[in-house]
């Protein structure tokens, strides 16, 4: 059950920093910053970007035709 969830978190760790370093060659390559607005350096970015999108509300009209 740790094990499994030490496995998890390390995935989950390995993925935040693939994202950030995929986003700051990327910027370089279009000569722009990169994300560098959160935390030291943007280290953080990955970390909101994740909150943002798990704390984002699903609007349905309500006359909508589900």
């Amino acid at each position: 059950m740790i094990t499994n969830l030490i496995i998890v978190l390390g995935v989950i760790v390995k993925v935040i920093f693939a994202t950030l370093a995929e986003r700051k060659v990327k910027g370089s390559m279009q000569r722009r910053i990169g994300p560098n607005t959160v935390g030291y350096k943007g280290l953080l970015q990955p970390l909101t970007d994740g909150v943002k999108l798990i704390l984002k509300e699903g609007i349905i009209p309500s006359h909508a035709n589900k």
